[in-house]
């Protein structure tokens, strides 16, 4: 039975070995601070290793009866020389990594990661080169993102957002673009909002830097919300008078309060029925979980105010 500490040096005497190819017991013995007993032990061992498959090339193959008749050890065949070929599975997902980096990197590394993933691609024998989709927009609105950013300016976006039903255009001052469960971000400082946000790249239609500089508003915080982020449920708390919503919709869970209202959890499909639906119930709304799905709710209801009082005077 092997040992860890046996395991740990024959973790180092296999390389050790292809290095020196032919060396004596006794040296080795004195490299490792063990027996001469404990090398040749070592070596019965060593040889049972190689690569996946076992077969005889594949095994590293040491003369044992030089080793303990002259006290030489003399490595015959290491297969661990030989370069490493990747499997198709192996390449395809260094292939995904390399493609992630390309779409959100600079002009330079951009052209170094489809070099490689022109190589891994004629590895594969694909022809023409294999492409991974990796949700991150349009390469002229990337490259105008990177410019924004790398010189300090404020970007006019053209936003397809799914939460806010319908195309935005934001100002924002751009701080970098990363990468998130296989699609692409801008993260950035939304000026309409006062606060950080994140927009994913194949949403944004266009992109047009308005030549003003940023603004320096701090380190972003790690999790950036995305702002057509979209809840599976919505919580909401309703007074009595509104207690007919756990009736009329769908619901996940129905909770009745002492008072004659109602908790319900409904499930979301469209965020735009969350936001009808809120401006429905207005004051019956006690209150709303996560509290980002009122937040469209709220900026329609403020629009409406605001004609509202500019059409009185």
């Amino acid at each position: 039975m092997t040992t860890a500490p046996q395991v740990a040096r024959l973790l180092t005497l296999a390389p050790y070995l292809q290095q020196r190819g032919c060396v004596d017991v006794a040296e080795v013995a004195a490299d490792f601070g063990v027996s001469s007993r404990q090398i040749l032990n070592d070596l019965q061992v060593l040889m049972m290793c190689g690569l996946p498959g076992g077969l005889p090339d594949e095994l590293i193959e040491i003369d044992i009866d030089l080793a303990r008749e002259e006290g030489v050890i003399y490595l015959k065949n290491s297969p661990m020389n030989r370069p490493l070929r990747f499997t198709r599975d192996e390449a395809v997902s260094l292939m995904v990594a390399v493609e992630a980096v390309r779409e959100v990197a600079d002009a330079a590394t951009v052209r170094a990661a489809e070099a490689v993933i022109d190589k891994l691609s004629a590895l594969l024998g694909e022809t023409p080169p294999v492409r991974i989709d990796v949700a991150a927009g349009g390469d002229e609105v990337r490259g105008c993102l990177a410019e924004a950013i790398e010189g300090h300016r404020q970007v006019r976006l053209t936003y397809d957002g799914l939460a806010r039903r319908g195309t935005t255009m934001p100002v924002v001052d751009p701080v970098g673009i990363e990468s998130r469960d296989g699609a692409s971000y801008l993260v950035a400082w939304a000026l309409d909002r006062g606060d950080w946000r994140s927009y994913r790249l194949d949403r944004i239609a266009d992109a047009e830097s308005t030549g003003e500089p940023v603004t320096d508003h701090g380190a972003p915080p790690d999790a950036v919300g995305a702002v057509d982020d979209v809840p599976r449920t919505v919580t909401l708390d309703l007074d009595a008078g509104a207690a007919w919503v756990a009736e009329y919709y769908p619901t996940r869970e129905v909770t009745n309060l002492p008072d004659g209202g109602v908790k319900v959890v409904l499930p979301v499909a469209d965020p735009g029925f969350i936001t009808g639906l809120l401006l429905r119930l207005g004051p019956y709304v006690r209150a709303v979980d996560p509290p980002s799905a009122a937040v469209d709710a709220l900026d329609e209801a403020r629009a409406a105010l605001g004609k509202q009082v500019s059409g009185s005077h």
